[in-house]
């Protein structure tokens, strides 16, 4: 058995306490010294390389950036649109308004010639 002359403290709050004895639980361990030491000398800490995650983030950030701007391009465009439409409209209903004129000079101009040769 190793001797262990040096005492180490330190403190917790007391979730930190209750996670602690709950991992201690897991693998079986009844001591927390036992526990602390295995997992201070024999355990590990994760990290995680999360640069292609970053950059799978950053490229949904470009193509969100890319589709607002097609959906700002095509509402610009149906608003064009409906100014166009509203315009064609009203030259239509001046057309027809002066549709009736139009016809009139027309026949006018068919007939003038017989008119002035009936006078």
């Amino acid at each position: 058995m190793a001797k262990r002359y040096v005492q180490m403290h330190f403190r917790v709050s007391q979730e930190e306490e209750k996670l602690i004895r709950e991992k201690m639980k897991q693998t079986g361990i009844r001591s927390i010294g036992v526990y602390l030491r295995k997992m201070s000398l024999e355990g590990y800490c994760i990290q995680l390389d999360l640069s292609d995650v970053k950059e799978v983030v950053r490229l949904l950030r470009i193509c969100s950036n890319n589709l607002n701007q097609y959906a700002k391009k095509a509402n610009d465009s149906a608003n064009h649109f409906h100014e166009l439409s509203e315009k064609i409209k009203e030259a239509e209903k001046k057309l027809s308004e002066i549709a009736v004129p139009k016809t009139h000079i027309y026949n006018y101009a068919k007939t003038r010639e017989v008119y002035v040769a009936y006078r």
